[in-house]
């Protein structure tokens, strides 16, 4: 059975119109916090004469951060069902943003990757918007048929369809690391809206062979993968980040050595503001620092699957998971990768690393993430989201 609702009448399900305090006040600290980290990393572009650090941290602050806290009011004064409405065009937009960046002149080709639209005075990657505008609209489609999603042609073929062109304009790019970000996203709102295990199973073999594809066809993705596993063999070729991240956060300790006191980020490590900048955290703050970042990360995932649950609303919840999901899966994947977990890839972690554009569309679902949020019920029980499968 599909994903349903049991309300208890008794309560006003107009009372609560505040944005839930403790998932405000972790966005927040979250927020302040990257900010502080990606300051300190930039301090190790002074080494480097390609960069300057003023343009640098003027472009984090006026093109992620201000217009992003705009944008968080804003939203949050928006009622979810225009999102619903207006889920399905979003979606289409963003879809032709990624298909614009083909034409020349409009995209820019950078390091061998077609990823940027070109504004002139900047630039960002479309793919950004995707992430949210994806959640939407496939939260959307299963808010209209969660009595029709055990069929095929309402829930795992629109799901195939969905996916599949996010996966052929994005590997396209090509962009594997957003396009496994959206995925799992993706699969996380189909499997709350009610998807049955057989069509999990299938996904998860789909995806598996996909990434098989991608390592045959795809010289850097098996280089990726063979370098997790060469056991140190490549440390000054393919794996020279991973190494050098590693010795940066073995150096940190238990306390770090200090804010700002990062030696690794001047000469040693590759992109210490970008997809290395955990490692810069883990050195400067320690193992302590680097845990209490996670269990922010952690507890703001948490704390809106939590209100998902607590929604009146199907469409509310299913883009609490899938928002949600996107920047929990996003950050753990940037941070599993320059610990060694899993292999090296692209991917930046959220609130933290470079790209102003990049920032703000990350506070956009946040923005959204609160003001759903405020549809939420205080007492436990009072809204239950029941799974079956």
């Amino acid at each position: 059975m599909p994903a349903h609702f049991q309300k208890n009448k008794n309560v006003n399900p107009n009372k609560q119109k505040k944005i839930d305090t403790y998932l405000l006040v972790n966005a927040i600290v979250l927020i302040v916090a990257g900010l502080f980290i990606f300051y300190s990393a930039s301090l190790g572009l002074f080494a480097r004469d390609s960069v300057k650090y003023g343009s640098l941290a003027v472009k984090q602050v006026s093109i992620g951060l201000i217009p992003g806290i705009i944008a968080i009011y804003v939203l949050s004064r928006i009622k979810t069902d225009t999102l619903r409405r207006y889920a399905f065009w979003f979606f289409v937009g963003s879809l032709l943003l990624n298909v614009v960046i083909f034409i020349p002149g409009l995209g820019l080709h950078i390091l061998g990757a077609t990823r940027w639209l070109n504004l002139g005075m900047f630039s960002f990657q479309p793919s950004e918007i995707l992430k949210i505008t994806s959640v939407l609209f496939l939260s959307s489609w299963f808010t209209t048929y969660r009595a029709k999603i055990h069929e095929f042609r309402y829930g795992l073929v629109p799901f195939a369809i969905i996916v599949g062109l996010i996966g052929g304009i994005l590997l396209a790019q090509p962009d594997t690391d957003t396009f496994i970000v959206i995925g799992i996203a993706l699969g996380a709102v189909y499997f709350t809206a009610g998807a049955r295990w057989r069509e999990i199973g299938i996904i998860i073999l789909t995806g598996l062979v996909l990434i098989g594809l991608l390592a045959t066809f795809r010289p850097y993705v098996r280089d990726r993968i063979t370098t997790l596993f060469s056991n140190g063999e490549k440390n000054q070729t393919s794996g020279y980040q991973i190494r050098q991240s590693l010795i940066a956060i073995g150096s940190g300790g238990i306390t770090g050595r200090g804010f700002g006191q990062s030696i690794q980020k001047f000469q040693h490590l590759p992109e210490p503001v970008n997809d290395s900048i955990f490692a810069v955290a883990s050195e400067e703050f320690g193992f302590v620092g680097s845990v209490t970042l996670v269990l922010l990360f952690v507890s703001f995932a948490l704390r809106s699957f939590k209100l998902a649950t607590r929604t009146p609303s199907q469409f509310g919840s299913l883009v609490l998971v899938g928002l949600s999901t996107y920047i929990i899966a996003q950050s753990f994947i940037n941070i599993m990768a320059m610990t060694g977990i899993m292999p090296l890839s692209g991917i930046t972690l959220v609130f933290i690393s470079q790209g102003g554009s990049a920032l703000l569309f990350s506070l956009i679902a946040v923005g959204i993430i609160l003001n759903i949020s405020k549809t939420a019920h205080e007492k436990e029980g009072i809204v239950t989201l029941q799974i079956k499968h």
